[in-house]
């Protein structure tokens, strides 16, 4: 398997997001939408399972799916059951899982319809579907907002879609600027959900700060 973005930026990354202040009104969203346990429950793209385990702490029998080694052995640390793969191909059977969880994730992979595809696919029918993730129209190539303080500073570029590394919204010390991103404007983004089949039964922006910079929703097979 070939070196993931985020190796060897683990440990910054989950001491800067994963673990930080940013992380636990997120975190609290997706643990509200999600209910407790019991039940089978994928945590998609889990990272280094700084979210994962709380899941697991609500009654959750959990299992995490990351592409990154790095990432995934601070997971073990943590005491989270694990599985090294790519979120457009899950090593597991069809209708698997009581609930699919995926925070951060629409921002980093290449073709997050392909993502949502095997969430469909290993849901069993009438289960949810938890996402968690960057607010496309405050985040991204076209958006200054570093550590979602203050008011961002908007730029052209909405409207690009895809993969970015440099652009008039990556701060030189932030994230995108280690690992890159992919940017969805909000309408192709919410679209890829209806498009997978998936039943959109809730749809928030966080507000907890004066622009939101995250939202979350929640779908069902």
């Amino acid at each position: 398997m070939n070196r993931a973005r985020y190796d060897g930026v683990a440990e910054w990354y989950d001491r800067t997001f994963a673990s930080s202040e940013l992380a636990i009104a997120p975190r609290e969203t997706a643990l509200r939408l999600l209910g407790e346990g019991p039940g089978r429950l994928l945590d998609v793209g889990c990272g280094t399972g700084a979210h994962t385990k709380a899941f697991a702490e609500h009654g959750w029998t959990v299992v995490g799916v990351d592409i990154s080694a790095d990432q995934l052995q601070l997971a073990r640390e943590r005491g989270i059951e694990v599985i090294q793969a790519d979120a457009a191909d899950l090593p597991f059977e069809d209708e698997t899982f009581d609930a699919v969880v995926s925070m951060w994730t629409h921002t980093d992979v290449d073709d997050f319809s392909l993502l949502l595809r095997e969430v469909m696919r290993v849901l069993r029918l009438g289960s949810p579907f938890v996402y968690v993730g960057a607010h496309p129209c405050f985040v991204g190539p076209h958006s200054y907002f570093v550590e979602a303080r203050g008011v961002p500073v908007l730029h052209p570029g909405y409207w690009d879609t895809g993969r970015y590394t440099d652009a008039p919204g990556v701060s030189p010390t932030g994230l995108r600027a280690k690992v890159g991103g992919v940017h969805l404007p909000l309408g192709r983004f919410v679209q890829s959900f209806l498009a997978a089949g998936l039943t959109l039964e809730s749809f928030e922006e966080l507000e907890r700060r004066a622009y939101p910079y995250t939202l979350a929703l929640r779908c069902r097979r």
